[in-house]
C-alpha cells in the first residue's frame, strides 16, 4: 500500500500539500504561543475502522523521518479529518463492501477518457478493483486511497497535460495549470455530479474541442472523404489540364462540361483558396496547393499531441490578443472568435529556436534601434570585424563600451574581445527590425519586429530569424493591434517615421501568445496540417506512447 500512498501525496503536494494537512490541523495558543493541534475524529463505523487500521498501519510500520513515513502521515492525518469515512466505498444493507455512487461516475469517466485524449491504464489501475479479501483493513486502505490517486491523476491530466512541457524541450516555458489535490478531492466526492466536475477541467477552446470532435470521428471509424487532385507538372491561368474537372469538383464549382480549361472562374476559386490556406496568391496549381487541396488524414497520435499542447495553454488567452503559430507560420489578432487580422510571420531557425510562451505587449517602438544579441555579436559579428574593421560602420552599427560609442576602427581587436561591447544598429532603411517591433518584455529578449528581407515572406517555410518573430505587414498589423487604443493608432505610429527612435506605451496592454501547433481544424471540419518545423510534435508524441 505504500506505493499507492506514495503516488496520491506525491499529486496532492504538487498541487498544494497545506490542504492536506490543514483539514487535519487546528490552530491554537497556548501561553501566548501560536502551535497546531492534530485533529483525528473517531470512526463512526466499522467500514472507517477498517480504513484506520490499515492506514494506522502504513503510518506505524514506516521508518520515522522517511519519505514514507511523511507520506502515511499525510494522508492518515487527511482521513482522520474525516473520522476515516472513506470518499469511494460504502458498504450496503447486506455487509458487502460496493464503490460509491460518486466513485461509480468517477469509473466511467476513467473508461470514457480515451475521447478526452487520456489514457484509460492510468487511471483504471489494478488496484482500483473489488475483488479480493476485504476482511483485510490494509487491502480496504489500498483501494481507498488507490482509487483517491486515480482522480487527483485524471484531474491534473485533464486541466494540465500528462507531459511537462520542459520534457519536449526547453523551450517551452508555459506553467499548465494545477489543481489543489486535497480541497479537490473533498469537493468531488461531495458533489452531486463528480463525473461532471471532471468534465469541466478540460480545456474550452475552440480548437480544443474541434480536434476531441475529430478524435470521436477516429474511434468511431469514420474518415471524412477527400476529392483527391492528382498530382502533375505546374497548372498556370489559361494552360489547360486534364485535372480541371476534379479541381472544380473538389472547390464546389459546376461541371457543366469536361473542359480542361484552367479558366477565370477556376482561378478565382484557387486564389481564393490559397488565400484562407495561408499560401502564396498566385493561381498557380503546385506542390504545396495540391497537398493544401488534397487535406490531410490526421492521425489519432497527431491529435492527442495537439489536444495536449492546448491543455498547456492559459484557459483565458484575451478577449482580444495576438495568436502566434511557430508551425503555420502565421500571426493572427483575435477578437473572441473572430480573427481581425492575418498575416504571414516568420519563425527562428531551428537553432535559434522560437520558444513558446504567453506575455503582454506593452509597447510600440518606430524607428528602433537593433541592439543586437551577445550570442550573434559573438558567433558573426566578432570574426566578420576582425577581419574588416569597416564592418560595423559599413552596416550602420556602432560598438558600445561603458554607455559610449566607441569607433571600432581604433579597437586592436589582437587584444581586445568583442565580448568586452555590445553592439547596436542604428535606425535605418536596412536596421534588421525594420521600421517598427512590438514589445512584451520577456527572460527571453523575444519580440515581433518588422524586416527589410521582404522576399522571405514568399516562402512556404519560414524558419530564418534568430528567434523573435518577423511580421509581414506590420503597419497593417500596427492598425489591428491598436483598435482598442484610444492613445494611439496606425497613423500616429507613421508619422513618427524619422532618424530618431520613438517609444509608445500601449493604453491596454494585449496578450500575445507564442504557440506550436501542427494541426487546425478549419469551421467546416476539415484538416491543416503544418511541417513539425522543431521536432517538438515528434518528441511529445514519443513521451505520451511512453
Amino acid at each position: 500500500m505504500n506505493r499507492v500512498l506514495a503516488s496520491l501525496l506525491m499529486g496532492t503536494m504538487l498541487m498544494g500539500v497545506s490542504s492536506v494537512s490543514v483539514k487535519a490541523q487546528q490552530a491554537i495558543t497556548i501561553n501566548g504561543v501560536e502551535a497546531e493541534r492534530v485533529i483525528i475524529a473517531p470512526p463512526k463505523n466499522d467500514l472507517a475502522r477498517s480504513i484506520k487500521s490499515g492506514l494506522s498501519n502504513a503510518y506505524a510500520t514506516a521508518t520515522k523521518g522517511s519519505r514514507a513515513y511523511q507520506d502515511a502521515q499525510k494522508i492518515y492525518y487527511f482521513y482522520g479529518a474525516r473520522s476515516f469515512e472513506p470518499l469511494w466505498l460504502s458498504q450496503n444493507d447486506s455487509g458487502t463492501i460496493v464503490f460509491s455512487d460518486s466513485a461509480l461516475k468517477i469509473l466511467d469517466i476513467f473508461e470514457q477518457s480515451y475521447l478526452e485524449g487520456l489514457r484509460p491504464a492510468d487511471y483504471l489501475t489494478s488496484e482500483i478493483s473489488l475483488s479480493g479479501n476485504f476482511t483485510d483493513p490494509e487491502r480496504l486502505a489500498t483501494l481507498e486511497t488507490a482509487f483517491s490517486a486515480a482522480a487527483v491523476r485524471y484531474a491534473q491530466h485533464a486541466m494540465g497535460g500528462r507531459i511537462n512541457p520542459r520534457r519536449v524541450s526547453s523551450e517551452f516555458y508555459q506553467t499548465p495549470n494545477r489543481i489543489d489535490g486535497g480541497e479537490f478531492l473533498l469537493n468531488l466526492a461531495n458533489s452531486d455530479a463528480p463525473d461532471q466536475m471532471l468534465r469541466e477541467l478540460s480545456p474550452t477552446h475552440s480548437q480544443f474541442l474541434a480536434l476531441k470532435a475529430t478524435l470521436a470521428t477516429r474511434y468511431q471509424g469514420e474518415v471524412q472523404k477527400i476529392i483527391t487532385v492528382p498530382s502533375g507538372a505546374l497548372l498556370k491561368p489559361g494552360m489547360s489540364d486534364e485535372r480541371v474537372p476534379v479541381l472544380r469538383e473538389r472547390l464546389g464549382l459546376n461541371i457543366t462540361e469536361q473542359s480542361t480549361s484552367y479558366d477565370d472562374e477556376l482561378v478565382a476559386a484557387v486564389e481564393e483558396f490559397q488565400k484562407n490556406a495561408g499560401l502564396l496568391v498566385d493561381g498557380v496549381i503546385g506542390p504545396a496547393t495540391v497537398t493544401a487541396l488534397n487535406g490531410v488524414y490526421a492521425s489519432k497520435e497527431d491529435l492527442i499531441a495537439n489536444m495536449e499542447r492546448w491543455r498547456w495553454m492559459p484557459r483565458d488567452l484575451g478577449d482580444f490578443h495576438v495568436f502566434v503559430n511557430i508551425p503555420e507560420y502565421r500571426l493572427r489578432v483575435m477578437s473572441g472568435e473572430e480573427v481581425t487580422h492575418t498575416t504571414r510571420v516568420v519563425v527562428g531557425k531551428r537553432q535559434f529556436m522560437t520558444p513558446v510562451f504567453s506575455d503582454e505587449i506593452e509597447h510600440v517602438v518606430v524607428n528602433p534601434f537593433w541592439n543586437v544579441p551577445a550570442s550573434i555579436t559573438r558567433a558573426e559579428i566578432g570574426p566578420a570585424l576582425t577581419k574588416n574593421p569597416g564592418y560595423l560602420a559599413a552596416n550602420n552599427m556602432e560598438l558600445i563600451s561603458g554607455g559610449r560609442v566607441v569607433n571600432a576602427s581604433s579597437v586592436d581587436w589582437s587584444t581586445n574581445s568583442i565580448n568586452n561591447f555590445r553592439v547596436r544598429q542604428r535606425p535605418g532603411r536596412n536596421n534588421a527590425l525594420g521600421t517598427i517591433k512590438f514589445l512584451f518584455p520577456n527572460a527571453h529578449a523575444i519580440y515581433l519586429h518588422d524586416t527589410p528581407s521582404k522576399s522571405l515572406f514568399s516562402r512556404t517555410q519560414r524558419a530564418y530569424s534568430h528567434g523573435c518573430v518577423r511580421v509581414q505587414n506590420p503597419m497593417d498589423f500596427a492598425g489591428a493591434l491598436l483598435a482598442n487604443d484610444a492613445n494611439m493608432s496606425k497613423s500616429t505610429l507613421q508619422s513618427q517615421f524619422g532618424p530618431s527612435e520613438r517609444w509608445n506605451n500601449l493604453s491596454t496592454k494585449v496578450p500575445v501568445h507564442l504557440a506550436y501547433f501542427t494541426l487546425r481544424i478549419e469551421d467546416d471540419g476539415s484538416i491543416r496540417s503544418f511541417g513539425d518545423v522543431y521536432g517538438h510534435n515528434e518528441r511529445l508524441k514519443n513521451l505520451l506512447d511512453s
